[in-house]
């Protein structure tokens, strides 16, 4: 008997049991479609961690100030003014394996414009802080040298300052006032976003550092700076950087007060709790997967002690075993194959589901549902053999007796 026969023999089948037939594919539906939804959320969690880590920069370190001792208490990092402008300088002159390096002066400061204003962070930078960040302006330039050189009262704004101190207005060529000092807008950054830490990146005004250490953040320290962002040559290049950032800062301090962090390493750990998260959620769907594999084996054994008689009969008139092996087989196949078909419809509409009712970004490739769809036949396969060769060892005198 041919695949042809066979096939729709099962289809016969299934039109003689709907309700069974049903309820076994849908055991598979829920699984696959769990498979694809979980997938799909835990790789956008992951893409997600991508971007915002992306948004901070690539290849980077960041220097901290050391911490302060009094009455053997210690206090928090950036509590000693220990980082100077030249050593800024200095580790972009004696660091091989640096490409740029943006010293920061940052403080909260009240803008005015017009009758609007608004609290914001203000920092005080090079122009390599937008080159190392990757962060381009939409309208209007960022400052450059000669701006820094000469402490010009420029600024850049980020989107949510645009949003709340300008209703319709372009903001570049405006007169803001940080600290009641005149700035000039002269750009408008592109939107960020949030930061890994959840903080809006967007809320910020960028000057020329020596406008910040002049006119907003006087400081008892001449040149001290309260941090600084090195940028290494590449990926490859990021732990010779590391090492040779502290070799320089120690030799120029003679001791080490300050700590340098190196953010790829929090990539890591944050790309690998999405690994975890993910891995998490595929096992609870293939537990679904797996209930409804035994599913379709439970229907396909009670299908077997209920078309005995027909085993019977099918043997009698000349059947082989491969024969009633394979009928029952194939319709454990396509019961499962109709179940990943319509799992993965279910699975993607799911997925966008959640996408929008809870915000979650979400991505579906064509391998994950191609993981489900294998994982959906391969289920009905090795389900399905038990109850096939269960049917097909039947004993011909046996199954026509059989009540």
């Amino acid at each position: 008997m041919g695949i042809y026969d066979l096939f729709w023999m099962s289809i016969r089948s299934f039109r003689a049991n709907k309700l069974r037939s049903f309820l076994t594919t849908l055991g598979i539906v829920i699984g696959v479609s769990a498979v694809i939804a979980m997938l799909s959320v835990g790789e956008g969690a992951s893409r997600k961690i991508q971007e915002q880590i992306a948004s901070i920069g690539s290849n980077l370190l960041i220097v901290l100030p050391g911490s302060t001792t009094a009455g053997g208490v210690r206090m928090g990092l950036g509590t000693q003014p220990t980082l100077s402008l030249t050593d800024a300088q200095a580790v972009v002159r004696e660091c091989p394996s640096v490409l740029r390096v943006a010293p920061i002066k940052a403080g909260v400061a009240q803008l005015v414009y017009g009758s609007m204003n608004w609290s914001t962070g203000v920092v005080g930078t090079t122009q390599d802080y937008f080159e190392i960040r990757d962060w381009k302006v939409v309208s209007g330039r960022v400052f450059g040298e000669e701006d820094v050189r000469s402490a010009s009262k420029v600024a850049v704004l980020g989107q949510t300052v645009v949003e709340n101190l300008f209703v319709g207005d372009d903001p570049v060529g405006k007169v803001i006032r940080i600290k009641g000092m005149p700035f000039m807008v002269i750009g408008v950054l592109e939107r960020k976003g949030q930061s890994p830490m959840g903080q809006d990146q967007d809320d910020t005004v960028i000057v020329p550092i020596s406008s910040a250490q002049r006119f907003l953040f006087g400081t008892a320290f001449p040149g001290q700076i309260d941090r600084m962002m090195v940028q290494a040559l590449g990926p490859n290049s990021i732990e010779d950087a590391e090492k040779e950032v502290k070799q320089t800062i120690l030799q120029r301090h003679r001791q080490e007060d300050f700590t340098v962090r190196n953010l790829s390493q929090f990539l890591q750990v944050q790309q690998e709790s999405a690994r975890v998260m993910s891995l998490l959620l595929l096992s609870v769907a293939c537990v679904s997967l797996l209930v409804g594999g035994i599913g379709i084996m439970n229907i396909m054994l009670v299908s077997v002690a209920e078309r005995t008689r027909e085993i019977g009969i099918r043997m009698a008139v000349g059947a082989r075993v491969w024969d009633i092996r394979g009928q029952f087989l194939l319709e454990a196949l396509i019961l499962s194959t109709l179940g990943g078909m319509v799992g993965i419809a279910v699975g993607v509409i799911a997925s966008y589901s959640i996408s929008r009712a809870f915000g979650w970004a979400v991505v579906i490739s064509p391998f994950h549902i191609l993981v489900a769809f294998s994982f959906s036949f391969l289920v009905g396969v090795i389900f399905g053999f038990y109850p096939a060769y269960k049917a097909s060892k039947l004993n011909p005198v046996d199954a026509l007796r059989y009540e």
